[in-house]
């Protein structure tokens, strides 16, 4: 499966890793093209982010384990795209 974009609930410690240590392990990954690190919550301890990773044939468990090794961790995956083009999410009337 041809997996183009997966987005990413990422949590990092204050100190370390930085976002630009986070991109270098993502960068590294095969198949990665762009990423987006937005940070979109920061407490005492913590910084929570939404990593955003385009490609082709990107290998998630690869990139979590980019991740991981950098010294961040992997929440959840939330978004993931696949195929010969990526679909946008076209929201539903409930």
């Amino acid at each position: 499966m041809n997996i183009r974009r997966v987005v990413l609930d990422v949590d990092k410690a204050i100190s370390r890793p930085t976002l630009l240590e986070i991109a270098r392990a993502i960068d590294s990954v095969a198949g990665v093209h762009g990423l987006n690190i937005t940070v979109t919550e920061i407490d005492i301890e913590t910084v929570g982010t939404d990593v955003t990773i385009e490609g082709e044939n990107l290998d998630v468990d690869a990139l979590v384990h980019a991740i991981e090794s950098a010294g961040a961790v992997v929440h959840s995956i939330d978004q993931v795209l696949a195929g010969s083009q990526i679909v946008q999410q076209v929201p539903r009337k409930r």
